[in-house]
């Protein structure tokens, strides 16, 4: 033992404080397990129409980032590993969300992927609404 060991008492932990730590970590047990819920809920609406499983998803995933260290850390491991995949949920996941930059930008990846080049929209809309943008403000 250090020199240290000797000066500092030993805390004594009262039932008061090991009853606050019992409820601390169920909550936390409780809240991980609820955002997996949320996370499997928001995989089984993905496939219908609207954008309804997103939202579930990323609330499951902030319940779980937030209560989980191992979860944090897979997630930092897959975000190093698949940065370009994790970014669109990154900036879902922050205290004040880009929710409509982010959809846009989804919505043009999918259109990339699944559209011939000569029928993608999205961008020629962008454009577009530049251009008008542009021309109201006399630039």
């Amino acid at each position: 033992m250090t020199a240290f060991a000797f000066a500092m008492p030993r805390a004594r932990r009262t039932a008061d404080d090991l009853a606050r730590e019992l409820v601390a970590r169920f909550l936390r047990v409780a809240l991980v397990a609820l955002g997996l819920l949320f996370i499997a809920g928001g995989a089984l609406i993905a496939p219908l129409p609207g954008p309804m499983g997103l939202p579930l998803t990323v609330i499951g995933l902030m319940l779980v980032l937030r209560n989980s260290f191992k979860a944090r850390k897979q997630f930092v491991r897959f975000q190093q590993a698949h940065p370009k995949l994790i970014f669109p949920i990154r900036r879902l996941l922050r205290r004040e969300p880009e929710v409509i930059p982010v959809a846009w930008q989804q919505a043009l990846r999918i259109e990339r992927i699944v559209m011939p080049r000569k029928w993608r929209v999205g961008v020629r809309w962008r454009k577009s609404l530049k251009r008008r943008a542009r021309k109201q403000t006399g630039r």
